[in-house]
């Protein structure tokens, strides 16, 4: 998909007490906290459309390239020691699926955000899995749609989906709690002619 760039900045969440932040991935330049500003008022519609009593935890935002990089290498490094037959494009697929290639990450543009559901008290609500639980340590259950997860986990996904795609996000289906726009996966499946979103400065 082509990028056409439209130049919008990278706003720090932490500006924004209106959504809760985590910081389980948090790093010291507060990379982690940073979304374009368009991605930021699409959350605070999408948190909007949730129940009473719910809100979205943001976990993770923009992720520097030469960290998408370090993330996308280790884990293919642990399926080529699991899977030593596999063949270095098998090992780029299978890669793909929890971790965008480098080259085209959505994290990387400021253009996906990882999150999750807590109730009023704060505390995360059952979605099934820990967010950023891979294929292998879930059982496949990180998949958004994924049949094997308990009724409350799945009603309580597909608040989130509602809210979500409400507010014109897309999801990745191998990962539920990730959520994107304007980037080129975006552009994919909405039909756009072309990302909005290219890899962000930091």
């Amino acid at each position: 998909m082509p990028v056409i760039d439209c130049g919008e900045p990278l706003f720090d969440l932490r500006k924004l007490p209106a959504l809760l932040l985590d910081d389980r991935q948090a790093d010291e330049a507060g990379d982690y906290a940073r979304l374009r500003i368009g991605l930021t008022d699409r959350l605070l519609v999408a948190q909007s459309k949730l129940p009473p009593g719910l809100r979205l935890l943001v976990v993770e935002g923009y992720r520097p390239l030469a960290l998408q990089e370090k993330y996308f290498s280790r884990y293919r490094d642990e399926l080529r020691r699991a899977n030593p037959a596999w063949s270095e494009e098998h090992l780029r697929i299978q890669a793909s699926r929890s971790l965008a290639p480098p080259e085209v990450a959505p994290h990387v543009c400021g253009a996906a955000v990882d999150l999750t559901l807590v109730a009023e008290d704060g505390v995360e609500v059952e979605m099934g899995t820990p967010v950023n639980a891979g294929p292998e340590e879930s059982g496949g259950r990180c998949y958004t749609h994924h049949p094997e997860i308990s009724a409350g986990a799945r009603a309580n996904r597909r608040l989130l989906c509602d809210a979500m795609s409400g507010a014109g996000f897309v999801n990745y289906p191998t990962e539920w709690w990730h959520w994107s726009y304007g980037d080129r996966y975006w552009a994919l499946i909405t039909g756009a002619p072309t990302a909005i979103y290219g890899p962000a400065g930091g």
